[in-house]
This record gives C-alpha cells, structure tokens and sequence, in this order.
C-alpha cells in the first residue's frame, strides 16, 4: 500500500500537485511548528522557514519537534524544525533564514504559500504586503488569552489572504491606527499566555484552507477569508463580516480582481 493512499481522496495526482509545492513559514514555535509537521506528513514538496529565536524552556509546552536538550543548548528554532520536517520526510529541501525574513526576501519569491505565524500586526502587514505583490497565497494564524471577569479567554483567527481577494484591512483586522499604536508601545506588551492545543487548532484549519485551496476535495469545500476561533467554546466559525464584502473589490490592492467567490 502506497503510504499516502489514505490520503487519495485529495486527487489522483496530488502527491505531484504537492511535491510541485514551496511552502514558506515565518515564526516557527507554536503555530509554526504544527504547520511545518503537518505538512510534511502530507507531502510538501519543499520548504522555506524562517525564525531568528532560540528555543527556550518555555518553548517546550507549544512547539512541535523540540526537546529540553534544544532549550538547554539553545538551538536555533530554525534548526529544530528543519530537523522535524526531515524526520518524517527525508530528503526534503528545507531552506533556513536565521534572520528577518526580509533578509532574504528573494527566497519567499518563489513560494507558493506563505503561512505568517507572528505576534505583532506590522510583521503581519509587511507578510500580506510582500505576498500581494508576488501573488502568493497567504494565511495567518494568531491566538491570545484574555483576561475576563470569572476567568480568561481564548480566542484566534486564521485569515487567508488570496491574491485576488479581499485583504486584512478590508477585513478590519489591520488600520493604520493599530500598527501606529503597537510601534509605540513596542517592547511594552510583556508576557503572553500560548497553549499547544489553540496554536494546534489554529494551524490544522489554516492547513486544511491551504489544501483546499489547491486540492479541493469536494465541490463544496469553501475556503473563507477568516475564521474566528472561541477557544471557551471550542468553536470555530466562519466571519460575519464576509457578508457585507462580497462583491466588493479592495481598495488597499488595486489593479487586481478583488471580488470574493
């Protein structure tokens, strides 16, 4: 038996359709790391990760692939998951950018995808920005617990950027005012909760539009532009706003068809 013929429902030829494939991951501990997993065992032709971190302890209880020996070390991230791909899947080319990914812009160029795995919104629009004028498909993922009054909450979103699609200003989830105001408290946002099992659900849907996107396996497969997570509830569902932008180009992105399916 073939060892991807459990996953044949995806296509005749997706095994070639995914080994054509260049995925990019910028931020690579806890959303980061299930990304790269998943997506070697389903067969991603190659990789390009970048993250300039090293592991540390209490990188330990999100990150996929890594191991209190890493934290000891210190090891590079970058290497910890270079070393995760190719254990499920030797041989894949992997390349690493221990730095900005801005450093070596010219390495996503080629990608086909980009899943953006960042803590702060600038990184996040420079992503978009650097996928729209490449016509890369991109996917954020992003998670926060939030004090309440009897507790906390966990929320997220997976937002999905297409080329010729509306983008995360038009989505509301990115303005000026909102960059402006977190690079002037830059350095001020202190400790932030992460989980594994969030950072995991949020990956595995944002996977699971990638692969839609390429692979649909039903003619009813959707792939919406962003997906709100209630990690409370334990529910994922699919924007309100959606609604309101069908049929409306973008205005951020211009000179493309920006209309929604």
């Amino acid at each position: 038996m073939n060892m991807t013929s459990r996953q044949s429902f995806l296509g005749e030829n997706h095994e070639e359709v995914l080994a054509m494939q260049t995925v990019g991951i910028v931020g690579l501990c806890g959303g980061g790391s299930h990304i790269a997993q998943q997506l070697a065992h389903i067969g991603a032709g190659s990789f390009v990760i970048a993250d300039f971190d090293f592991v540390e302890d209490t990188n330990l209880t999100r990150m996929v692939g890594s191991c209190p020996k890493d934290a000891e070390i210190n090891e590079q991230k970058t290497t910890v998951i270079k070393r995760l791909i190719n254990t499920i899947k030797p041989n894949t080319k992997v390349e690493v950018i221990t730095d900005s990914w801005l450093s070596s812009y010219d390495m996503f160029q080629k990608c086909d995808v980009i899943f953006g795995c960042v803590d702060n919104y600038l990184e996040r629009s420079n992503l978009e920005s650097f996928c729209r004028k490449n016509s890369i498909l991109y996917i954020d993922i992003g998670m926060d617990v939030h004090s309440t009054i009897n507790g906390f909450l966990i929320s997220g979103q997976i937002i999905v950027s297409k080329p010729d699609g509306v983008c995360m200003h038009c989505l509301g989830f990115l303005n000026d005012e909102i960059i402006a105001q977190e690079q002037n408290n830059y350095g001020a946002a202190g400790y932030k909760a992460q989980v594994i099992w969030p950072n995991a659900t949020l990956a595995s849907t944002a996977v699971a539009q990638y692969i839609a996107s390429i692979l649909p396996w039903s003619p009813d497969v959707k792939v919406p532009e962003m997906i709100h997570y209630d990690g409370n509830r334990h529910s994922l569902i699919v924007s309100s706003k959606l609604a309101n932008l069908r049929a409306k180009g973008c205005p951020h992105y211009p000179g493309e068809n920006n209309e929604l399916d």
